[in-house]
């Protein structure tokens, strides 16, 4: 499972929106779509709080 796959699948499993959460973390909605689709990466910073907010390891 790629990280992109990852990021969507948790977010699903909370059900949270793209918007939702874009906004918890402080970034736009398009840059959500972005690493959901594989078309870019969360910096270091966005992936600590990923795995903070869905409660799981970052490696």
């Amino acid at each position: 499972m790629t990280l992109s796959e990852k990021i969507l699948d948790l977010r699903k499993q909370q059900g949270m929106s793209q918007e939702n959460l874009a906004e918890k973390l402080g970034v736009s909605r398009q840059a959500v779509s972005r690493w959901e689709v594989g078309s870019a990466l969360p910096d270091a910073s966005n992936i600590r709080q990923l795995s903070r907010l869905f409660g799981v390891t970052a490696h």
